[in-house]
């Protein structure tokens, strides 16, 4: 008997070392997208989003509206940059175009949601989150709720030290309520750098692909069962380097990146599971 437990505890303590190691794999490669096609954009410093017609180029203060079948510019939107401080990215959604914008890299850092109707490119409305979590980076829209990502950066100023390891993933419902709150995955955190998560978007298979400000990648990410930090699934090599970026709505498996350096949209091909 004396033996049995003692194998039964020396099983135990086996568990409980190899968990954690599992727990801390390096995420696989998943492969590198394919460039499929390039559009000039000089609004294309921020982020891109799509729809079945058009190519809408994001640059702070700016958006471009271009004819996704020619490339031709065929509208703009400019603001006032006093107000229209940094808007990160947009997704479209019916026929309006909804941005993430915040006020970097000023503090206290303030954020809010802005509309634009995608036809006549003018500004609708806007939603206030005022200041608290950091700098809205990115809003996506998913299974009846809003995904939000409030980036904090290395050495902001002005407000309770925080670096980028506090940005938060936070799920509100339409009325923008907090429901949950999640912190990002200790190695895409190490990724991102001294900056944060600049574009997120889900994905039809029910995970999370989010992109940094620098680095060529695409991660995915999962929900925990338990706890609150995201889970590091893979990872897909980007021919572009960060920033926003958008699924195309045509095609699936395809997303659209921006090359800042080019001033370009590019749209690009995942490999099929």
């Amino acid at each position: 008997m004396k033996t049995l437990v003692l194998s039964f505890f020396a099983l135990l303590l086996t568990a409980s070392v190899s968990a954690p190691a599992l727990a801390q794999e390096e995420a696989p490669m998943l492969g590198a997208a394919k460039i499929l096609r390039t559009v000039p954009a000089r609004e294309a410093t921020q982020g891109v989003a799509n729809d079945p017609r058009f190519l809408y180029a994001i640059e702070n203060s700016t958006i471009g509206k271009y004819d996704r079948r020619t490339g031709q510019r065929v509208g703009l939107w400019s603001g006032d940059r006093r107000v229209f401080i940094h808007i990160n990215s947009c997704e479209t959604q019916g026929t309006e175009l909804v941005c993430a914008m915040s006020n970097y890299p000023n503090v206290p850092m303030w954020s809010s949601v802005e509309w634009f109707d995608t036809k006549t490119m003018r500004h609708l409305r806007s939603h206030s989150f005022g200041p608290g979590r950091g700098s809205l980076t990115w809003i996506d829209w998913h299974d009846g709720s809003w995904w939000a990502c409030f980036a904090n950066y290395d050495g902001d100023g002005g407000e309770a030290p925080r670096d980028h390891r506090s940005t938060l993933l936070v799920r509100m419902d339409p009325h923008f309520v907090t429901q949950e709150q999640w912190l990002f995955p200790e190695d895409v955190l190490n990724s991102f750098g001294h900056h944060s998560a600049s574009g997120g978007h889900w994905g039809q298979d029910g995970r999370l692909y989010v992109t940094g400000h620098d680095a060529p990648s695409l991660y995915v990410l999962a929900l925990p069962a338990a706890g609150g930090r995201l889970l590091h699934v893979g990872t897909y090599d980007l021919p572009t380097r960060g920033q926003a970026f958008d699924w195309d709505v045509i095609s699936s498996h395809h997303l659209w990146t921006i090359d800042r350096q080019k001033m370009t949209l590019v749209e690009s091909s995942l490999p099929t599971p």
